[in-house]
This record gives structure tokens, C-alpha cells and sequence, in this order.
């Protein structure tokens, strides 16, 4: 990068630092450090709420996606609004009602103290670990886009993030988010025009929009019953509820976000204005890619993004093999575009036949490219068995740094540590505030003054930040990070959500039943994934339902036993 976009990058972090703190000002207890002094409007609770769940992998991975396998991903979105719903009619009355600082509190309420506890101390674990991976994530990208070791930019979004969320707690991640949301936005519609801006003089969006479809890109829906395929109409409203309710009506990370509402009318606003906008976000941040892809049908495109792999392959022995492949890519696409300059007439002079004849053409240079893809990737695997052979997450960003001009570069990369300081932070504020509210008022101090309070919550919230950070250095280890968080949310949210519905939905069940139900189901997911008896997405369905049964069984036995609540 210039030195310009070092400039436009570091200003803007500062600039999200310095608000965040400014804003945050003040703070006396922890019903402000907490919740914010639950005095936010609904248009800061729904930014918060997005950019809480669109981490900076929403970011680099969705226009990969999208440049690859189309726009089907957004139907992953379409249970969203539902999920919504239904927290406004069931979970954000309550939790306004009762007063509580985490979701966790009303499970006492509800159950027991031990119900509580547990529950929390299974969304500590996954949290805590998840956050690492969430911080390390982007960094190792951002390193090999930016060419700085990878602990560099781990302690950057670590170290940024720590210091206002340690300062301000909720307002500051709050505020800063609500910032955060408005750059991002701005920065995305930026780079939907300069794509366009890039194509060639007669293309326009429209053109684009339909060159992309003739090869496929642009189908976004999906309304089969399919059930080998994951991203469907009917995967996003069935399957996308059940995940997006247990995220966002259980994950204290989320839920202290709607908290911070000045009632429930502006949590319920707030939250249905995430069901509203995250669908045409997510779309729009998918044609970006699919605009990237038609950008590419007019210029050579990298056969590999990953420059870190390339750069390994052509300071070894087996960088002959590697260019002679190249050049045989670069003829391929020299008549891909002959190709595609034919597919432009054709359209323009609505010639079907025609219009026909070059897309069966430009599938056979596809098939070729993804031919020479699998040479590339033999030969980067012969090179280092332990190379990366998914670049999806870098096709986004080696397109910025690649053809953007000055500034906008810079900016386009502070997007991607905003995105993933704003989740960060909310994860970290989650933690510290579980873990205060829960355990440390709960068990150890608990006639404490809100000056303790207070100071207690900033340092939980440092030790978390640190903790988190020292996971994010060690993540390296863990393989495919993207698996290794859907894996360990696996583990715990069917069983924390199962606990919810439960106590939402099903008054018979009491603590002791629910809270031998929950430890049997944790045990039961826990020994599925290690016998490897079936995909890790279904452990969620097993966990939740097992609660279920189980408590509803527990209760049975131990009926006359259990005195009535």
C-alpha cells in the first residue's frame, strides 16, 4: 500500500478509538458501563446489533463466495426476520421487565441458580475461545494482503479494541459501532461504483449484471427441497431461524446489545431493523463480488489470490511448473474475453441463438480454468503439504489492492479491521459482563459498591481482551478457523438454546430437571462429535432437543420430589 493508505488506515481506526471514548465519557457504575444506562435509541441498538453478527469474515468471505458459486448465500439470511419476531413478542419484554444485566440472570429466576451458572459458564467457553479465532481470522489475511507478520496485525485489532471497550464498556462498543456501520456502509457503496467505474466504457451495471448472469452468478434463489444443498429457500427460513433465534436470543454478546434499548419499543425497533437491512447488506455485499467476477471476464484473473502460497511456489524448485500453467491460464482468457466481447453484441442485439452459442463457450474456458486451478493447487500441495488451497477469503482484497486507486485502498482495509473490532468488542463487553453479573456479584462480592462494580467490570473486560488475544496467537494451530468456530458453537448452542426454550415455553419444567437434562445433553453432543457419528451442524438440533426430552422426562420422575415454583 501507498503511504497514503497507511495514512487514510491508521486515521481511521484512531478516528473510531477516539469517538468511542469520547462518547463514552463519564460512566459511574456498571448500569452505564453495562447496558449503557439503557438509554440508547432503536437506530443505535440496530447498528450495534449488526455489527456485532457481520464480522470482517462477512466481509472478505462473502464476495469470494459470490465470485465463485453466485448469490445463493443470502438465502442463509431469510429465517432473519422471523428470528426477530419472535424475540420481540417473547424474549425482549421479559428481559426489559425483569431489569437483567446478561440473559443469564432470568435463568435463575426461572430455574435455579445452578441452571444459571451453568449456562453461563457453557457460553464463556465458547465465547472465550471464539473470540480468539474471530480476532485471528482477518489478521492472517490482512498480514499476507499487507505483507506484516501475522502477530503484527493480530495485537493491532487485539490492542485497538481492548483499549476503548476496557474504557467505555457498552457505550463506548456501541457508540464506536454505530460509527463503525456508517464507514462501512460508505465504503461498500464506494466500491460497487469504482467496480463499475472499471469495467469497459460500453458496460454499464446492467450490462454487468447480465453478463454475470449468463454464467451463472446471479440466481439467488433457490426453492428446491434439495437437502445435500445448504443454501436454499427453505435451509434459510427453517434451519436459519432455529440458528439465528438461539444466536440472537441467547448469546449474551447479542443480547447485550438490545439491552442498552431506552425501552422495549426502541429493542424491538432495533431489532427488527436487523431483520430488515441485513438480507439487502448481505445481498449487496454479494453482487460486489458478482461484479468483481464480471470484472475479471474482461481481464486476466489470478488462477490462485493466496499470494503468500504463490510467492512460496516461485522461490522453490517448482516454479516452472507454475508459470508454464499461467501461461496457459492467460490463453484461456485471452479467449474468454473474445468470448465475452461476443456475449455483449449478442445481448445488445437480443440474439438468443447467438446469446446461446457463447455460453456453452465460455463454459468450456471455465471447465479449462478449474482444469489448470487443479494443477495449481497439486502443485502449491507438492510444494507445502500444509499450504492453504482456499483463497476465497482473498479474492476481494487482492482485487483492492490490485486495481483501486489511492485512499480508497486504505479504506477498503480499515473496513475490514473495523468489522472485526466491532464483533471483537462486543464479544469481549459480553464476557466481562457474564462473568461480573453472573459470578463475581453472584458468588464472591455481593454487597459490593457500583465503584467496585465498576472497576471489577474493566478488569474482566482487560482480562478477557487478553485472553482473547492470546487464543487469537495460538489460533494457528486449529486448521480452518471458519470450521473450528462453527464447530465449537456446535458443541454448546443447542444445549443453551434447548435451556431457553424450555424456559420460555415449557412452565412445567423445573431447575433440577432442566439442569441434569443440560449436562446429560452437553455430555451426549460432546461424545457424537468425537465418535465423528455425524456432520457438526446437526449437533445443534441434538443438543436443543435433547433438553427437551430429557427435561420433560426428568420432571416426570422426580415430580414428587420437586416442590412447586
Amino acid at each position: 500500500m501507498s503511504t497514503v493508505d497507511w495514512v487514510v488506515l491508521f486515521l481511521t481506526l484512531l478516528l473510531i478509538i477516539a469517538y468511542g471514548m469520547y462518547r463514552s465519557r463519564g460512566i459511574k457504575n456498571i448500569e452505564g458501563y453495562l447496558v449503557g444506562d439503557r438509554q440508547l435509541p432503536w437506530y443505535n441498538v440496530g447498528l450495534s446489533v449488526m455489527a456485532t453478527q457481520a464480522s470482517a469474515i462477512t466481509f472478505l468471505s462473502a464476495p469470494g463466495l459470490a465470485y465463485s458459486s453466485g448469490m445463493s448465500f443470502v438465502q442463509f439470511y431469510f429465517g432473519l426476520p422471523l428470528a426477530m419476531i419472535v424475540l420481540c413478542i417473547t424474549f425482549v419484554p421479559i428481559f426489559h421487565k425483569l431489569k437483567v444485566y446478561t440473559a443469564y440472570e432470568f435463568l435463575e429466576r426461572r430455574f435455579d441458580v445452578n441452571t444459571r451458572i451453568l449456562t453461563a459458564s457453557l457460553f464463556l467457553i465458547q465465547r472465550g475461545v471464539s473470540t480468539g479465532i474471530t480476532i485471528f481470522a482477518p489478521a492472517i489475511i490482512l498480514s499476507s494482503i499487507l505483507s506484516l507478520d501475522v502477530t503484527y496485525t493480530t495485537l493491532i485489532i487485539g490492542s485497538a479494541v481492548i483499549l476503548y471497550t476496557v474504557w467505555g464498556g457498552t457505550k463506548a462498543v456501541s457508540y464506536t459501532q454505530l460509527l463503525q456501520m456508517g464507514i462501512i456502509f460508505a465504503s461498500l457503496l464506494a466500491a460497487g461504483f469504482m467496480v463499475v467505474h472499471l469495467l469497459p466504457a460500453e458496460i454499464g451495471f446492467t450490462e454487468a449484471l447480465h453478463i454475470a448472469g449468463k454464467s451463472g452468478k446471479t440466481n439467488a434463489i433457490d426453492w428446491s427441497w434439495d437437502l445435500d444443498n445448504q443454501y436454499t429457500v427453505w435451509t434459510g427460513l427453517i434451519g436459519g431461524f432455529f440458528l439465528q433465534l438461539s444466536y440472537f436470543g441467547t448469546d449474551q454478546s447479542q443480547v447485550g446489545r438490545y439491552l442498552t434499548g431506552s425501552s422495549v419499543r426502541d429493542s424491538r425497533l432495533g431489532l427488527l431493523m436487523n431483520g430488515l437491512l441485513k438480507i439487502p447488506m448481505q445481498f449487496c455485499i454479494l453482487l460486489i463480488g458478482v461484479l468483481v467476477f464480471t470484472y475479471y471476464q474482461f481481464h486476466t484473473a489470478p488462477l490462485f489470490f493466496n499470494r503468500v502460497e504463490v510467492d512460496k511456489v516461485q522461490q522453490s524448485e517448482y516454479r516452472e511448473t507454475y508459470d508454464a500453467i499461467i501461461m496457459r491460464h492467460e490463453a484461456v482468457s485471452d479467449k474468454k474475453k473474445q468470448a465475452v466481447n461476443q456475449l455483449v453484441r449478442a445481448l445488445q442485439e437480443k440474439d438468443e441463438n447467438q446469446v446461446t452459442a457463447v455460453r456453452r463457450d465460455l463454459e468450456k474456458y471455465g471447465e479449462q480454468d478449474k482444469a489448470l486451478r487443479a494443477e495449481v493447487e497439486q502443485v502449491l500441495k507438492t510444494n507445502d503439504e500444509k499450504a492453504d488451497l482456499n483463497d476465497n477469503n482473498y479474492i476481494f482484497l487482492s482485487f483492492v489492492t490490485s486495481v483501486f486507486p489511492t485512499g480508497l485502498i486504505g479504506l477498503l482495509i480499515a473496513v475490514i479491521f473495523l468489522a472485526s473490532m466491532g464483533a471483537t468488542a462486543s464479544a469481549i463487553n459480553s464476557l466481562s459482563s457474564t462473568t461480573v453479573i453472573d459470578i463475581y456479584k453472584r458468588f464472591i462480592n455481593k454487597k459490593g459498591s457500583d465503584r467496585g462494580y465498576l472497576n471489577a467490570s474493566r478488569i474482566f473486560t482487560l482480562g478477557w481482551g487478553l485472553i482473547s488475544l492470546a487464543v487469537a496467537l495460538y489460533a494457528s494451530r486449529l486448521g480452518n478457523l471458519l470450521e473450528a468456530v462453527n464447530i465449537l458453537g456446535s458443541l454448546f448452542y443447542g444445549t443453551i438454546l434447548g435451556i431457553f426454550i424450555v424456559a420460555f415455553y415449557i412452565k412445567r419444567v423445573k431447575g433440577r430437571a432442566v439442569f441434569i437434562a443440560a449436562i446429560l445433553s452437553e455430555i451426549l453432543v460432546c461424545a457424537i462429535w468425537k465418535a465423528d457419528i455425524m456432520a457438526y451442524l446437526w449437533l445443534n438440533l441434538v443438543g436443543c432437543f435433547s433438553v427437551i426430552l430429557l427435561g420433560l422426562i426428568g420432571q416426570s420422575l422426580l415430580k414428587s420430589k420437586i416442590p412447586s415454583v
